[in-house]
């Protein structure tokens, strides 16, 4: 019978351990339309998500030395490596925590030996003589807590929550590590060729100052005409020496994402037409990809995090009971140690129960939810700044192509005014004043077409990066 009524209550211990009064979670309803934008400024969609985020980033940039300086930022970068480092802790900590679900078992053994002489020095009473040995051996259970009401499990899942939102946050790293180096190393090549047209523009500049010296010189031209000209060369200067500036700068800012200084032969010499990354992706309408970015992804977790803590916050009001065992040997001889008679055992157990904390544990509880619902709106906040991320690298991508081809008409009747104006000047037909301001508007109209070419490729790579692109090879 002894047995029979046993059923019931170990049974009703094991309901209990089962208990959890944590929320159930629930994905919250992304707060943004399930199709990206459409209109004039946009580019022309296809149904489903495109899968952009699956495309490696070997397989989106195109050029090789691009591709090697990526590598080596991934390899060398240290706040990346500051942020694996976190993960690795986080992840410790989650192990940690979960180690607190089970009991801690301890084993230690012992001897002493005791001999009393026959007589005491002092005093000379006899205490009998002879050598005492004791032996022991034992095995104990430490304070466990039973988790009856799902604390120690929501305490675990907060850890594992954690521990895989900062996993998030390393891919997330990543992703914008890649794309940082890809817009370093492309400013660094637009600002090459930004430094080539003022050089170019220089020599020119340099040109025409000779010619109307020589001009004055000859009683054909006027001082006029040669301090205008030595203004275009001074202006040129400056432009040359901040354009310089510019370079080697970009190359700083290159080596610190790298995490060592680029080799030369890795560093672009010129951006052309910007073709060094995939000039179309195949971006799709549903805006569901958001949900797989992983900082969206990263906040959810912290969101169920938060959700296992408002179970963590419940658990307290609860009664606390907690075990301790104990099992071992002793003996007087170590012979006999291990004999049936050496076997001792105890166990004891505790419970204990706030009756009255001034309100501690309603207050924690409070405070559990308020961090849920600042979690949820966290999540809810990432799922909207992705979809305007998307939405604006879409809006530029939808017009990048019309005004790169505005600019580069811009530039070419630009220089033809500019040789025009030139040959009138030259001819006597107009003064100095008409080729001097078409020739600024020249170089304004060159450097303009370097920058929308710069715009174009950086509006690819931050287009590939919002839709979470560059986690893998």
């Amino acid at each position: 019978m002894t047995r029979v009524r046993s059923i019931p209550a170990a049974a009703s211990l094991l309901a209990l351990s089962a208990c959890n009064l944590a929320p159930k979670y629930v994905q919250p309803a992304a707060p943004v339309p399930p199709a990206l934008p459409q209109g004039a400024a946009y580019p022309a969609l296809a149904p489903g998500d495109g899968a952009v985020d699956a495309m490696g980033w070997q397989a989106f940039f195109t050029d090789s030395r691009l591709k090697a300086v990526i590598a080596q930022a991934l390899a060398g970068n240290r706040d990346l490596r500051a942020t694996v480092a976190n993960v690795e802790r986080a992840r410790a900590l989650y192990r940690v925590q979960r180690a607190g679900q089970f009991p801690t078992i301890g084993a230690s053994a012992g001897a002493s030996v005791t001999h009393n002489s026959t007589a005491s020095a002092s005093t000379g009473s006899n205490f009998g003589s002879g050598t005492t040995e004791s032996y022991s051996a034992s095995a104990s259970v430490s304070a466990f807590e039973l988790d009856l009401f799902g604390k120690r499990r929501n305490l675990t899942r907060a850890a594992f929550e954690s521990y895989l939102a900062s996993d998030e946050g390393r891919k997330s790293a990543q992703i914008a590590l890649v794309a940082e180096v890809a817009n370093a190393w492309l400013t660094h090549a637009a600002t090459a060729d930004a430094l080539a047209v003022a050089r170019e523009t220089l020599a020119s500049q340099e040109q025409s100052l000779r010619v109307n010296s020589r001009r004055e010189a000859n009683g054909v031209g006027t001082g006029l005409d040669v301090a205008q000209a030595q203004t275009q060369v001074d202006s040129a200067r400056a432009a040359v020496a901040d354009y310089e500036t510019d370079l080697a700068q970009a190359k700083n800012a290159l080596d610190l994402l790298a995490g060592a200084p680029v080799t030369a032969e890795n560093l672009p010499m010129t951006l052309g037409a910007g073709d060094q990354v995939l000039t179309n992706l195949p971006v799709g309408l549903e805006s569901a990809v958001l949900l797989r970015r992983p900082d969206v992804v990263q906040a959810e977790h912290l969101l169920k995090a938060a959700n296992a803590d408002i179970g963590v916050a419940r658990a307290a009001f609860f009664p606390s009971i907690s075990l301790t065992g104990l099992l071992g040997l002793a003996s007087q001889s170590l012979s006999s140690l291990f004999s049936g008679d050496a076997f001792r055992w105890s166990a004891s157990g505790t419970a204990s129960q706030t009756l009255f904390d001034f309100g501690g544990n309603a207050a924690n509880l409070a405070a559990s939810k308020a961090a849920r619902d600042a979690a949820l709106a966290s999540y809810e906040g990432a799922i909207q700044s992705a979809f305007r991320e998307v939405a604006d690298a879409l809006a530029r991508r939808g017009t990048i192509d019309a005004k790169v081809a505005a600019q580069t008409s811009l530039a070419d009747n630009a220089a033809k005014a500019a040789r025009i104006s030139q040959s009138r000047f030259a001819n006597g037909v107009a003064s100095y004043l008409e080729p001097l301001d078409a020739q600024r508007t020249a170089y304004a109209a060159r450097q303009a077409l370097v920058a929308a070419r710069l715009a174009r490729a950086s509006n690819m790579v931050e287009l590939y990066r919002s839709l979470g692109g560059g986690l893998t090879p």
